[in-house]
């Protein structure tokens, strides 16, 4: 297994905003595992303030965690095949629409095109995936990337099975297992957990 302090982990965010005060304290648990973290949002994560929080007020956050600026745009990321920038890449909160994207070829955005650039490189992709429709419409993305190569997924469970029943969310708290795993070739597992 390779050593921590010399892992190069890409985390990328997208849009699901509910979840970032979940997954920040994720950002600065594996900075302090000793990971070399390199942050990625999209567009809309990036931009995009909401009733969770103001989107500078993120940036500053994980800037500052991380001490790296943030790649946001698609010309940031491309560099990141070509010159292996990453050892592994983990893409927290992974909303539906990023699902259906990487399950289809489509690299539009900052984050799609860094898991395209790092792919070329054999490497593995962890999603924590958060989105209200895994169960319905985006169910065929979700499966076609349990099947691809180089995919890997932090465990996941129903949210709230009665009022949301078609809705996903990862447990942010395995990610680091999760990317331990993944670096090894392997699944974590159980990969699915009760509600």
């Amino acid at each position: 297994m390779m050593s921590m302090n010399k892992t190069d982990v890409g985390f990328a965010l997208c849009g699901s905003f509910c979840t970032f005060s979940q997954v920040i304290p994720i950002i600065e648990k594996l900075v302090n595992e000793g990971y070399n973290l390199i942050p990625i949002m999209s567009h809309a994560a990036y931009t995009t303030n909401t009733r969770f929080g103001k989107a500078q007020d993120f940036i500053e956050t994980i800037e500052n965690i991380c001490q790296k600026q943030i790649i946001h745009t698609i010309f940031q990321a491309e560099p990141i095949g070509p010159k292996k920038l990453l050892d592994a890449l983990i893409i927290e909160p992974c909303t539906g629409n990023t699902l259906g994207k990487l399950a289809n070829g489509i690299y539009d955005t900052s984050v799609t095109l860094a898991a395209k650039a790092h792919l070329r490189n054999n490497r593995p992709v962890i999603l924590g995936v958060s989105t209200n429709d895994a169960l319905c419409g985006s169910a065929p993305s979700l499966g076609k990337l349990m099947a691809t190569k180089n995919y890997y997924f932090i465990p996941l469970r129903q949210d709230d099975p009665y009022k949301k029943p078609t809705s996903i969310v990862c447990d942010f708290t395995k990610t680091s297992e999760t990317l331990k795993a993944a670096l090894n070739g392997l699944q974590y597992q159980p990969m699915l957990q009760g509600s």
